[in-house]
This record gives structure tokens, C-alpha cells and sequence, in this order.
């Protein structure tokens, strides 16, 4: 079970506002690159005010308009005929991109380590790589979890505002969980890559 499953009802709601967008000329690539743009400047700002807890609570936030964003510029290419091999590209690139910089800020921040960050924002990456592989076998884009891109956001950004409310202080067993959580990526990679060598339905 992800919170991917969920992405259905996120996009009914966004439809309407993704129609404005739309009617206004905005592009699919327009909106993956702002979004993009912003999640590595806010990442790099977290990561080098990363003392200053108060600033966290913009990253829950942040999470939750990037999700629309991602979503919004997806309706854009399949639904108002925007899609592209350039869109592809920045697509996939740019999430890795966006995810690497708002994972960051937690090297900085006790009791997280900048190895175990590291190793996270590595494995995150290889479930996107191992996700896009599936296509290569026929079996399209892989999104299976437990781990994925929208559960990782969901988790981020909550220990964003814990860090944001707790005035700083983050409790030790929170260095026991990241570790599990980079557990759930190396398993979301082994799934990816066991689903997307599965023989394709001959439907």
C-alpha cells in the first residue's frame, strides 16, 4: 500500500485548476521546472539555515504544493496533448533533482547523520531509476512502494514540522527510524526491479 494509490481523487480535484493553467498558456514543462527550481532552492536554503528550526515548516508545505505541481504538470502532457520526449527527461530528472535537495537539509540536522542521509537520498534514487527500467521490459513505469516518491514526501514532511515545533530538538530514536526507512527504500528497489522483469499480460 502507497499514498500513490491515492493520486486518482488528488488529480479529480486539481482538474478544474489545471484547466486555468492551461487556458492561461502554461506548459507541462513550465510547471516541472519551476517545481523543480524551487525544491533545490529551498532545499539549499533548509540545508544552510538548517539551525534555524522555525524555517521547517515550509517544507510540509512545500511537499504538498510540489505534489500538486507534479500532478498538475502530468494532466497538462496527457490531457491538453503537451506530452514530449523532453518532458519525459525532465520528468524523471528533475524529481531525482528535487528530492536529492529537500532530503539534504537532514544530513545537517541531529540525531540524522550526513552518511545516512547520503545513503537515503542514493536509494531514493535508485527506486526512481528502478522505476523507469520497468518500461524497458514492457511493463511501464513502476511505482510500487513501500517507500515511494509520495510516502517519502508524506514522511519528509513531517519531520520538517517536528523539527519546526520542537524548537530544534528531535528526539534520538528518530536515528533508528531513518535507518528503517532506508531499509524500505532497498526494498522498494527490489521490488521494482521483481515486478518490472514480470512477463508482460498478453491481454
Amino acid at each position: 500500500m502507497s499514498i500513490y494509490t491515492l493520486k486518482p481523487k488528488f488529480q479529480n480535484l486539481l482538474r478544474p485548476l489545471v484547466k486555468q493553467l492551461y487556458d492561461r498558456g502554461m506548459t507541462a514543462n513550465h510547471i516541472t521546472l519551476t517545481a523543480c527550481i524551487l525544491s533545490v532552492v529551498l532545499g539549499l536554503l533548509l540545508s544552510v539555515c538548517s539551525e534555524h528550526s522555525g524555517l521547517f515548516w515550509l517544507l510540509p508545505l512545500w511537499f504538498f504544493v510540489r505534489m500538486a505541481l507534479n500532478a498538475a504538470d502530468g494532466m497538462l502532457a496527457r490531457e491538453f496533448g503537451q506530452q514530449s520526449a523532453l518532458g519525459g527527461y525532465l520528468n524523471e530528472t528533475t524529481d531525482v533533482l528535487a528530492d536529492s535537495a529537500l532530503y539534504l537539509p537532514f544530513a545537517f540536522i541531529a540525531p540524522f547523520g550526513g552518511l545516512q542521509i547520503g545513503i537515503l537520498i542514493w536509494l531514493a534514487t535508485m527506486t526512481e531509476f528502478c522505476g523507469v527500467l520497468g518500461q524497458v521490459h514492457g511493463n511501464g513505469r513502476r511505482y510500487d512502494g513501500p517507500f515511494g516518491k509520495s510516502d517519502r514526501a508524506f514522511v519528509f514532511g513531517g519531520l520538517g514540522l517536528w523539527y519546526a515545533l520542537s524548537d530544534g530538538l528531535l528526539p534520538a530514536w528518530l536515528n533508528i527510524l531513518m535507518w528503517v526507512l532506508v531499509l524500505l527504500l532497498a526494498i522498494t528497489c527490489i521490488k521494482r526491479v521483481k515486478n518490472g522483469l514480470r512477463q508482460p499480460s498478453q491481454d
